[in-house]
């Protein structure tokens, strides 16, 4: 679903959307700038990041669980949900990971990513919503847990099917704060580069072919909430590989439908996977333009009653 993509006339932020960016900024620095590196290596920070969701989450009103994994059940998916009212049992799942490669602190990757669901969280709270939004901070998504029994996305997809979950959707947030409006800053897999953009100034929507039909729904509603960049694509993972390389690829295992938001990672960060990935090189004006625009997507997918 390519388009032309917006890249300039951006209205100014409005004060609610400073304050959203402040706040933003803030998740990030205590995540990457204080925390800093989260993973088997450096496990006391890794519990402290885990900690840091469930207390801010609990802060905007939520009632936080934790479910455990592992086989020492050292891991742990951090969970909230926000009840719907007249379909309750229809779940909307929005997760990021919070755990980091090895020697680096992860801003981008995905600091950003759990910023951006824990300010989802609290502003969805005050809504009315029909449907339950169930808000997951995984962890283990980063290699060697990726797509084994320790990855925290596929243990919930996987508990989620045993239950019998309805779960109507699921958005990944993946790398959410790095963009450039320089001509050639962004690459592709091929043969995407015939298609689109070479300005890495949009937010992309992934899915695999089988989650067509919500990515194409939730990126219209997306494109009509918020004047921001924004491209889609979906396309079966034997084509393309990295459309799966996330926490969606848990939920198409057990056949749910889910889709990834990202900035595209490596296909643009030179900071991607290593120790220059800081808060600093992060445009929190740009994340917040897409928290808002997310916002719009899932009142509208879990249904607002107002």
């Amino acid at each position: 679903m390519p388009r032309e993509s917006i890249s300039t006339g951006l209205s100014p932020l409005t004060n609610e959307q400073r304050e959203l960016s402040y706040r933003l900024e803030q998740h990030v620095m205590k995540l990457a700038g204080e925390i800093g590196e989260r993973n088997d290596s450096n496990p006391i920070a890794y519990n402290n990041a885990a900690d840091f969701i469930a207390e801010t989450l609990q802060e905007s009103g939520l009632v936080p669980y934790e479910e455990e994994l592992g086989d020492k059940l050292q891991y742990r998916n951090i969970i909230a949900e926000h009840y719907g009212i007249t379909h309750p049992e229809e779940l909307i799942i929005v997760g990021a990971h919070y755990d980091t490669v090895w020697l680096s602190s992860g801003a981008d990757d995905n600091a950003s990513g759990v910023a951006v669901m824990l300010e989802i969280a609290r502003q969805l709270k005050t809504k009315q919503l029909a449907r339950t939004i169930r808000f997951v901070a995984f962890a283990n998504e980063e290699y060697p847990h990726f797509l084994t029994d320790n990855m925290g996305s596929l243990f919930h997809a996987k508990r989620s099917y045993e239950r019998e979950d309805k779960i109507i959707a699921m958005l990944s947030l993946e790398m959410l704060g790095y963009f450039s409006d320089e001509v050639d800053s962004q690459t592709y897999p091929s043969p995407l580069s015939w298609f689109y953009p070479n300005k890495a100034n949009f937010i992309a929507f992934v899915s695999d072919f089988s989650s067509r039909h919500l990515l194409k729904k939730s990126i219209g509603i997306f494109r009509k909430s918020m004047s921001f960049p924004s491209e889609g694509l979906t396309a079966p993972v034997a084509l393309i590989p990295d459309v799966r390389r996330s926490d969606q690829a848990a939920f198409w295992r057990y056949n749910y439908p889910a889709f990834m938001v990202t900035d595209t990672a490596a296909y643009r960060y030179n900071a991607y996977h290593n120790a220059k990935d800081a808060p600093d090189r992060l445009d929190y004006g740009a994340m917040t333009r897409v928290t808002t625009g997310l916002i719009a997507v899932l009142e509208e997918l879990a249904g607002n009653e107002r």
